[in-house]
């Protein structure tokens, strides 16, 4: 990775929709050869998807939480995978080391759908303990780390 693809991703980070001739005239290349970078850097796995990025409170899912799920032993853990994978709420889920085998986000409505949806994880087979702490405000957000480029 050099500073060229480096600055094609801060674009793409940016708005994904961004046309190549736009990143072009930013960084001062042809249409092609930032088209070419681009698809070295999908090739290479660098990118690996385009998405959306919803305004939650928009879209009546304002209350944001993280659960920190511990599991009573290690034979619960594709269970209870499997299961959180079929919860729409849950956006993500991570196996983390520490006091719990769990972290998970999600997002919903309601104090109340909170509610069910803790009483939800909390009913999976092996959970034996939660921590819930709830969002208030969100200060700063990002879906991905651009990697940094050393100068010599």
């Amino acid at each position: 990775m050099d500073a060229i693809g480096l600055r094609i991703l801060e674009h793409l980070r940016d708005n994904a929709r961004v046309n190549a001739s736009e990143i072009g005239e930013s960084i001062n290349m042809s249409v092609s050869a930032v088209i070419e970078r681009i698809k070295k850097l999908e090739a290479a796995g660098i990118i690996k998807q385009y998405t959306v990025v919803l305004d939650n409170k928009k879209i009546d899912k304002d209350v944001s939480a993280y659960i920190s799920v511990r599991l009573e032993h290690p034979k619960y853990h594709d269970p209870f995978t499997a299961a959180v994978n079929e919860i729409d709420e849950v956006t993500e889920c991570h196996y983390i080391a520490g006091d719990f085998d769990f972290m998970l986000r999600l997002f919903t409505s309601t104090t109340e759908s909170l509610t069910k949806l803790l009483n939800q994880v909390k009913s999976l087979p092996g959970v034996s303990l939660t921590r819930t702490l709830v969002v208030l405000s969100t200060i700063k957000e990002a879906s991905t780390v651009l990697p940094t480029i050393e100068k010599n």
